[in-house]
């Protein structure tokens, strides 16, 4: 029997790579015989370096940079085995687990610490970038990560603008004659995971906004910001962002790379599937297991088990998702190529309790859904 074990991370519990490890655990205790591909997943958030290493190889290296409130931040960042591609995350130097819950107002919070993970791949002499852009703390429109790379912002009265995306409300002209040499030389791929506009209410500030530390009317200030950088970025640039797919992403850090670097927005799961070979190891299979943290309504935009089943619905393989919690609103996943969801919680717990106990959870159902599986198989 082959089975591919495809998950993402669990946010702030496994990465990847260790919940598919855990996986593998419980489905060698049912069928010690069965041949196990691990691919470890990511959509563009945490996860994305270490997923990019695992399919194809490379170097890790870590740098200090600026956080999201400007404290400093050691971020993980890499070179892919053919010493070209660079390949980064927001996550690691402007994420949201970075600042603590009293302190998360995307009003403050700056992309800066990005741009110097951008400096550090342009230096390092690469021709390629990937950057995984999910779980950003910022809805600046990538200004912190522009101002990084040279580009400066002003107001009226000609005074540079300071961090995080309440500032984007003065912004008044966009200079680009001080661009780091050799960044726009770059081939740049954004891994995303969502194909939200810039603005308005399915943007960047309404959608993400409050799950960032936003209130209502800091939404409304920052959604304004974001369509003030959109043409001011479209007289600097002559690119118009304001309704394009993705561009809302991480606070608007997908317009900022489209307007100001070139970059091409690719869905984050896309991106790992290509390196990882996973549409090959899929023609083979007999089972599919995926999983992330939360399984909701959001997972049908682009997530990894929605990723994972759209491959495997092609070559007919049925596919279980194991998550941490389930939402509401998910029959459209089955519709996707999910055959079950199933929540790894077995009983009544805390969730500190639960994020604490992930991998010996996540072993006990998945040797429950393999002896299911075999007994109806077996039954056939």
């Amino acid at each position: 029997m082959n089975v591919i074990i495809a998950p993402d991370s669990f946010k702030g519990s496994l990465s990847a790579t260790d919940v598919a490890t855990a996986i593998a655990q419980g489905i060698e205790r049912v069928c010690p015989n069965a041949v196990l591909r691990k691919i470890p997943m990511a959509d563009g958030g945490e996860g994305t370096v270490e997923a990019m290493l695992t399919a194809v190889g490379g170097t890790r290296y870590t740098t200090t940079v600026r956080g999201p409130l400007g404290e400093p931040v050691a971020a993980d960042w890499a070179i892919l085995s053919d010493h070209k591609t660079g390949i980064i995350e927001m996550a690691a130097a402007s994420g949201l687990p970075l600042v603590p819950l009293l302190l998360r107002n995307p009003l403050f919070t700056s992309s800066y610490g990005t741009g110097e993970l951008i400096r550090k791949v342009v230096e390092a002499g690469c021709e390629k970038l990937i950057i995984g852009i999910g779980g950003s703390a910022t809805n600046d429109g990538g200004m912190g990560m522009l101002q990084a790379l040279g580009v400066s912002f002003f107001d009226a009265s000609g005074k540079e603008l300071g961090p995080g995306g309440g500032e984007l409300s003065r912004l008044s002209s966009i200079e680009t004659d001080h661009f780091m040499p050799g960044v726009k030389q770059l081939k740049i791929l954004v891994s995303c995971d969502v194909t939200n506009p810039l603005c308005g209410p399915t943007g960047a500030s309404h959608v993400f906004g409050p799950q960032k530390g936003a209130t209502p009317s800091m939404v409304e200030t920052l959604d304004a910001g974001l369509k003030r950088f959109a043409q001011k970025a479209l007289d600097a640039t002559g690119m118009d962002t304001c309704s394009l797919a993705g561009a809302g992403a991480a606070g608007g850090m997908g317009a900022g790379l489209v307007a100001f670097l070139g970059a091409t927005l690719m869905s984050g799961v896309e991106i790992v599937r290509q390196a990882a070979g996973l549409d090959d190891a899929m023609a083979s299979a007999d089972l599919v297991f995926t999983g992330e943290g939360r399984t909701d309504k959001q997972t049908l935009y682009g997530k990894v088990p929605f990723g994972v089943a759209a491959i495997a619905k092609k070559y007919e393989v049925p596919v279980v998702c194991l998550s941490g919690g389930l939402g509401e609103e998910l029959e459209d996943l089955y519709t996707a190529g999910i055959c079950a969801l199933f929540s790894i919680v077995d009983g009544p717990m805390t969730l500190e309790a639960a994020m604490g106990q992930t991998a010996t959870l996540l072993a006990s159902a998945s040797e429950n859904i393999m002896r299911l599986f075999l007994a109806g198989h077996l039954k056939n």
